[in-house]
C-alpha cells in the first residue's frame, strides 16, 4: 500500500490544449464561433441544391432563360409547371404507383421479416441453423440480373406490380437487425408469459413488437426508402409506360434528358408549355416529397433504431 506524504503533494500534468485554436480550449467563446460557423457553411451547401431546384420549378419561361439553367430565387412564383404535369395522368398516374408500391411493399415487408426474425431469434425454433446460413448467404451472393428475369417471367409476373415488391421482399441484413434487438429482449418477460398461458403470437404482439418500436419504425423506414427509390426493377420488367412508378418518369425525362410532348402536360390553349428545366425541377421536387414528410416522424427513432444491431463489444 502506498502512504501520501501530506509535505509532498502530487504533482498533477497541466492540462493541454487540442483545440484548433492556439491558446484556447474546445469548450471557449471562440471555439464554439468557429465550430458553429463551420456547421453553417456545411448547412447551406446542403441546401443550395434544393433552393435552386425548388426555385427553378417555380421560375417562368422568361426567368429560366435568361438565367440560362438553374434559377436561384424567382422574380415571379408561378405553379405552372406543376400544373401541367399533375393535370395530365403522366406524373399523378405515376405518383400514385410509387406510393401504392411503397404502403404495399413496406407492409409485406416488415411483416416477413418480422416473422423471420422473431423465428430466428428463439433458440431452438424449426430449421434455426439453415435458415440463417440461407440468409447470410443471400447477403454474399446475390441473384444475376439474367437468372432474376428468367424467373419473373416464369412466374408470369412481367408488366405485374408484383415484380417490383416480390424481388426485394427481404432484405437480409434488416432482418438480422431485428434478430439482434429481439435477441436483446430478457428471456425473463417472455418465459413469464409463457408461464402464463401466452401464445407465439401474443408474445410477438403484445411483448416484443411494443418493445422494438424504434427498430422496425427504422426498418420500415429502410424498406421504404428503397421502394420509392427503386427503378431497376421497373426497368426491367414493367414494358408498359402506363405502369411506370414515379422513378421511371424521373430516369427518363431528368436523367436521361427526354423531352415532354404536349400529350404529357397540360396547357391552355395556346399557351407554351413551361420550359424543359422547370419541368424536370418539378418532377424531382414531386418524387422527394413524400420521403421528405415521413422522415421527420421517424426520425426520433432514427438514432436507436440502427444502434439496436450493433455489435456488442
Amino acid at each position: 500500500m502506498t502512504i501520501l506524504n501530506p509535505a509532498h503533494p502530487v504533482r498533477r500534468r497541466p492540462h493541454r490544449s487540442y483545440s484548433a485554436i492556439p491558446g484556447e480550449t474546445p469548450g471557449s467563446p471562440p471555439w464554439r464561433v468557429l465550430k458553429s460557423l463551420i456547421l453553417l457553411v456545411c448547412v447551406v451547401l446542403v441546401l443550395l441544391p434544393f433552393l435552386a431546384i425548388i426555385s427553378t420549378s417555380l421560375a417562368d419561361t422568361v426567368q429560366v432563360t435568361k438565367a440560362g439553367g438553374y434559377v436561384m430565387w424567382p422574380d415571379h412564383p408561378s405553379f405552372d409547371a406543376y400544373k401541367a404535369l399533375l393535370n395530365v395522368g403522366l406524373v399523378s398516374r405515376a405518383m400514385l404507383i410509387s406510393v401504392g408500391i411503397t404502403v404495399v411493399g413496406t407492409a409485406l415487408s416488415l411483416f416477413c421479416s418480422i416473422m423471420l426474425a422473431y423465428g430466428l431469434s428463439r433458440p431452438g425454433s424449426y430449421g434455426h441453423r439453415p435458415v440463417l446460413m440461407l440468409l447470410l448467404m443471400s447477403m454474399l451472393f446475390a441473384p444475376g440480373v439474367i437468372p432474376s428475369y428468367l424467373m419473373i417471367k416464369q412466374l408470369h409476373l412481367i408488366n405485374s406490380y408484383w415484380s417490383l415488391i416480390l424481388p426485394s421482399l427481404i432484405n437480409g441484413f434488416n432482418v438480422i437487425v431485428l434478430r439482434s434487438f429481439f435477441m436483446g429482449i430478457p428471456k425473463e418477460l417472455i418465459d413469464s408469459a409463457r408461464i402464463d398461458g401466452a401464445s407465439e403470437w401474443k408474445i410477438l404482439t403484445r411483448i416484443v413488437l411494443p418493445l422494438s418500436k424504434a427498430s422496425v419504425a427504422v426498418i420500415g423506414l429502410f424498406y421504404a426508402v428503397t421502394y420509392w427509390n427503386a427503378f431497376f426493377n421497373a426497368l426491367l420488367y414493367i414494358n408498359d409506360a402506363a405502369k411506370w412508378p414515379m422513378q421511371m418518369v424521373l430516369r427518363t425525362y431528368v436523367i436521361n434528358n427526354a423531352q415532354l410532348s404536349g400529350g404529357q402536360v397540360d396547357v391552355a390553349a395556346g399557351a407554351p408549355l413551361p420550359p424543359s428545366q422547370s419541368l424536370q425541377a418539378a418532377i424531382l421536387v414531386l418524387s422527394i416529397v413524400p420521403i421528405v414528410v415521413i422522415y421527420p416522424f421517424l426520425q426520433r427513432h432514427m438514432n436507436k433504431g440502427v444502434m439496436v444491431g450493433a455489435v456488442k463489444g
